[in-house]
């Protein structure tokens, strides 16, 4: 009785079995090297959008915006098994944005926007994305000349002001 006690417990406070918080329900019944891209799609639902690389793996991109601060990617091997997953939205996957990157290439590499505006008297459009940073809401933003489509900066700004 006190074993299934603890661990309601654990499943309010956004806990898995072994006590670590929950990033997203359902990865704690996806394992690396043994789940198939069915069982992700069982668990995550349908990609919003799914990358084919050379080598046959598939890439499948699940955005838990627009108001979420998660985009996950699903990286399944040419056999169908999946092979990793991570968090796009992070600090480390900002500072991979350089200038002169294509739309593609930012949309590979942080998945849908939340937004895309454009500001036509600038010649710019901006991009964003709603992510954590040490529990503070933030949105991280990539610009853009209209006319090459290639990016010229980034920003960011604290999502509790916007």
């Amino acid at each position: 009785m006190l074993a299934a006690f603890a661990f309601v417990i654990m499943l309010v406070a956004g806990c898995d079995r072994q006590g670590r918080p929950v990033e997203e329900f359902g990865l704690d019944k996806l394992e690396k090297g043994i789940s198939s891209e069915s069982d992700v799609r069982m668990v995550m639902g349908k990609p919003e959008t799914v990358w084919e690389e050379e080598d046959g793996t598939r890439a499948l991109q699940y955005p838990k915006g627009p108001e979420g601060v998660r985009t996950w990617e699903f990286v399944i091997d040419k056999s169908g098994t999946l092979k990793d997953y991570r968090q796009l939205l992070t600090e480390e996957s900002f500072a991979r944005i350089k200038t002169g990157m294509t739309r593609d290439e930012v949309r590979r590499l942080l998945g849908k926007p939340r937004t895309v505006v454009q500001y036509k008297l600038k010649n710019e459009e901006a991009w964003d994305w709603r992510y954590q940073a040490l529990n503070e809401p933030r949105f991280f933003s990539v610009h853009f000349d209209i006319t090459s489509g290639r990016v010229t900066g980034t920003s960011t700004q604290d999502a509790r002001t916007y």
